[in-house]
């Protein structure tokens, strides 16, 4: 039996960026673009009336911003992710974008194929977050308050040494696969600790748990 296709809608102000990612979206056989929103309020609309498993969400639109938006979104329907659309990889924006509970975030040059990918990853419940840019980012904005925060740092105690250490390279970039091959242990062992950091701390996806990471100060950008 076949899956469904991903159902997506796209927001953005641009109608060209709406478009043009529509008719490459729809090109893949598992992927159906349901709707489009000009902005951030019939944003929260469209995703109310549609239900779409996945949100292109732009972050720069009038009446109401992206951020707001996604914030709305995540906290009505946790279940749906939120890609966000930026046109630099290191947008003042994308940051905050994460802590409002978006998925991760995509450059709005990205071809065809790492779309519909990204598309994929986060309708699987994967974080989309590329470990160079991923650490760019946070290198940029925690030094605007590089300093950990207590009550955050107190919650990583919550975790056992293993689960501490996956948490760690979660944050560093590496995917399930990864983590399995650097700590010798199956992927499948991987994931259930993921899971349970996850549950321990109370965090809804693996973006959320690199951000954690990064705040507790368990995990230093670069330059530190």
């Amino acid at each position: 039996m076949t899956s469904s296709p991903i159902r997506v809608v796209i927001a953005d102000d641009q109608q060209m960026v709406r478009q043009g990612f529509s008719v490459l979206l729809n090109t893949k056989p598992d992927i159906d673009v349901v709707g489009q929103a000009v902005d951030g309020l019939d944003a929260v609309a469209k995703v109310a009336e549609l239900a779409p498993d996945v949100v292109l969400m732009d972050i720069r639109m009038p009446e109401l911003g992206g951020i707001e938006a996604t914030r709305r979104i995540v906290a009505a329907s946790p279940h749906i992710r939120v890609l966000v659309l930026t046109t630099f990889d290191l947008d003042e924006y994308v940051y905050e974008a994460l802590h409002a509970g978006a998925s991760g975030f995509l450059l709005k040059d990205a071809s065809a194929d790492q779309l519909a990918e990204a598309v994929r990853v986060v309708a699987a419940g994967d974080a989309l977050l590329a470990p160079v840019v991923t650490r760019r980012l946070l290198t940029r904005f925690l030094r605007l308050d590089g300093r950990p925060r207590a009550p955050l740092r107190e919650r990583v105690g919550e975790l056992t040494e293993r689960e501490t250490e996956v948490l760690s390279l979660i944050a560093q970039g590496l995917s399930n696969a990864e983590i399995a091959e650097r700590l010798v242990v199956a992927e499948q062992t991987v994931k259930t600790h993921v899971g349970r950091i996850l549950v321990k701390l109370g965090l809804r996806d693996r973006t959320q748990a690199v951000v954690f990471a990064y705040e507790s100060g368990l995990v230093r950008p670069s330059g530190y």
